[in-house]
């Protein structure tokens, strides 16, 4: 397992140009739009690579067409619950169609916050403070009391996002604990539960990792510098809202422990293929892992697709081989 991109510079990704793929995306979560512009973008790179493919939405249409017609290999280009709450990959399991990224049951821990940070604490993985409240009993036990609790326990400031969902949406950092009760209220509109965390300061970087066949492996870590200081939605989709550095500016000792880092992540949620994972790094050089994505925005200002290029390698390829490999890990189970 390593802990930069040197293998993947010296590797020529297989890519079997025979195989007919499926690009799902679209959905009817809030980030539809997003997904939209990553399916295509997956297409135009797979067809550049000479490979058959297809853009298709997760609809009432889907099943029948698998049934009719199916696929050698999907690519799940959905984000939000859609794409990463592993039951479409359950589903797509049940017809036997092969798919790129992990399998049901670690997207679905990799989907729910909380969860995933619970796993990451007990391998022993950075991650900072929480606490998870459902809508239900933050209202019975009472909104003053729950919250004067919270801001005891974390201090300020604190992040407050939804604890399933994506894109910064819902989320909010409150740097005064009269702010709270709004991003509480604003969080609620998305999910059923906040997932309030110490917030740490630093630089926040993104660290894809893939496995092209000799294990998971870190691409360069991008550096995100939003102009308003907070990585929200529209930070992350508007031209000119943020900046990207790839790499990241680090040290290369520390760049070589957040690298550590996302893969000792990847690995204790049980991914496989392709994720990200979001850290923060401290004044100390020191990384916190946020939180890990198992189905990365694939977009022109995404962040996966950032890394591929500071590494070196062709975005085409590197979807193309890990379909391939998707294809033939169903084809000789």
């Amino acid at each position: 397992m390593g802990t930069t991109a040197e293998r993947l510079l010296v590797t020529d990704p297989a890519v079997s140009a025979d195989l007919r793929v499926l690009v799902l995306a679209g959905g009817l979560s809030y980030e539809r739009d997003v997904s939209l512009r990553s399916g295509r973008r997956v297409l135009d790179a797979l067809r550049a690579v000479g490979v058959e493919a297809e853009l298709r939405d997760a609809d009432v249409a889907l099943l029948p067409a698998l049934a009719a017609d199916p696929p050698d290999a999907v690519v799940i280009a959905l984000h939000g619950a859609t794409g990463e709450d592993g039951s479409l990959r359950g589903v797509l399991d049940l017809c036997d169609i092969p798919y790129v990224g992990c399998d049901a049951r670690a997207s679905r821990l990799a989907w729910d916050k909380p969860s995933a940070k619970a796993v990451l604490r007990e391998a022993g993985i950075p991650t900072p403070d929480w606490v998870a409240l459902p809508h239900d009993r933050f209202s019975e036990l009472g909104a003053v009391a729950v919250l004067d609790r919270i801001a005891d326990r974390l201090g300020l400031p604190m992040m407050v996002k939804p604890a399933q969902g994506g894109s910064g949406l819902g989320g909010a950092v409150v740097r005064d604990a009269a702010a709270l009760p709004a991003a509480m209220v604003g969080c609620f509109a998305y999910d059923s539960t906040a997932l309030v965390e110490r917030y740490v300061q630093g630089m926040d970087v993104a660290v894809s990792v893939v496995d092209l066949g000799d294990g998971p492996q870190a691409l360069p870590p991008v550096e995100i510098v939003p102009r308003n200081g907070v990585y929200d939605y529209a930070a992350r989709y508007t031209a000119g809202r943020t900046t990207w550095h790839a790499p990241a500016r680090l040290d290369p000792e520390v760049a070589a422990t957040v690298a550590d880092v996302a893969l000792a992540a990847h690995t204790a949620l049980g991914l496989r293929d392709l994720s990200r994972v979001d850290v923060i790094v401290d004044a100390a050089g020191q990384p916190h892992v946020l939180e890990v994505n198992v189905s990365p925005g694939m977009t022109e200002t995404s962040l996966l697709p950032l890394a591929v290029q500071a590494a070196g390698l062709d975005f085409g390829r590197l979807i193309g081989s890990l379909v391939t490999r998707a294809a033939t890990r169903v084809t000789s189970s």
